[in-house]
């Protein structure tokens, strides 16, 4: 009977029961891409990661969400970080190979950062008024063009005028369908708008029959913010706290720094289990 250990942790928590909740499969080196993708489904969390051996890192890091692999994701890549350098003994600088390439992570201040891959950025061909339809706001909302950004995986920037736009969005999932599904076929929208720490976010994605559902704390997105920062900013540095999950009571807090042209996610990573799974 096939058997594999694994980890529950939260990512971006700054309580036991706060952050984005992540199963970390210990040793995936005996597992098909099919019981991963079982497993992810099994776990039913929005990322499921594995963990693999690796000849260019400290580990090979696969993420799976209950219906696809993905190249890249932030929680799963700091929540992976955590387990891999106490399973692992890889301690608190080291790199992590995925499908979207390596990436450096390290350990500072208690917190777990990663950084991220260079952005590619593309502008939205929806309009104002389009975007603002999608998201159920008055065209006023929406703060200027929008942009897909790419750290590794694409997803849009919308920014918005004020904060109270970012709590009272409600994303119709047929126009979100029709003008934010990116290049790999998904359905996403991150919206965002400045606080005095930084930014306040909200990240929506299409899970099949279900609908929309609302990510707590998405990473991916908080690099591609940063992506978005330097092509409308330039080279100003940028050093902030950005929050999310705030409207679905699961409270996320991440930091975003860029700073001479690299960026920068990190957050805090509280184990809160651990088990065996078989089958």
């Amino acid at each position: 009977m096939p058997t594999v250990l694994y980890r529950l942790v939260n990512v971006f928590a700054e309580t036991t029961f706060g952050g984005n909740p992540l199963a970390v499969v210990e040793d995936a080196s005996t597992l098909t891409d099919d019981d991963m993708h079982l497993i992810a489904r099994q776990f039913n969390l929005s990322e499921t990661s594995f963990i693999l051996p690796s000849a260019k890192a400290a580990a090979r890091i696969r993420i799976f969400t209950p219906s696809y692999e993905m190249p890249f994701a932030g929680h799963p890549t700091l929540g992976s970080a955590h387990v891999v350098s106490t399973l692992l003994g890889a301690g608190d600088a080291f790199s992590l190979e995925m499908a979207a390439g390596i990436i450096p992570v390290k350990k500072r201040a208690g917190r777990w950062t990663l950084q991220a891959n260079p952005p590619v950025t593309r502008p939205m061909a929806a309009s104002r008024a389009e975007l603002a339809a999608m998201l159920n706001l008055p065209e006023q909302a929406i703060a200027g063009p929008a942009l897909w950004v790419d750290c590794g995986t694409e997803q849009p920037m919308i920014a918005l005028t004020g904060v109270e736009h970012v709590q009272a969005c409600q994303p119709d999932p047929v126009l979100m369908a029709r003008h934010s599904t990116n290049r790999s076929g998904q359905a996403k929208t991150y919206v965002f708008a400045r606080t005095a720490e930084g930014f306040e976010a909200r990240y929506f994605w299409m899970a099949g029959a279900a609908g929309v559902s609302e990510d707590p704390g998405t990473g991916s997105a908080c690099a591609n913010l940063g992506g978005w920062w330097q092509a409308t900013e330039g080279d100003k540095d940028l050093h902030v706290q950005v929050r999310q999950g705030t409207m679905i009571e699961r409270p996320n807090l991440l930091t975003l720094d860029v700073e001479h042209g690299r960026i920068t996610v990190g957050g805090g990573v509280i184990d809160i289990g651990a088990g065996r799974l078989k089958w």
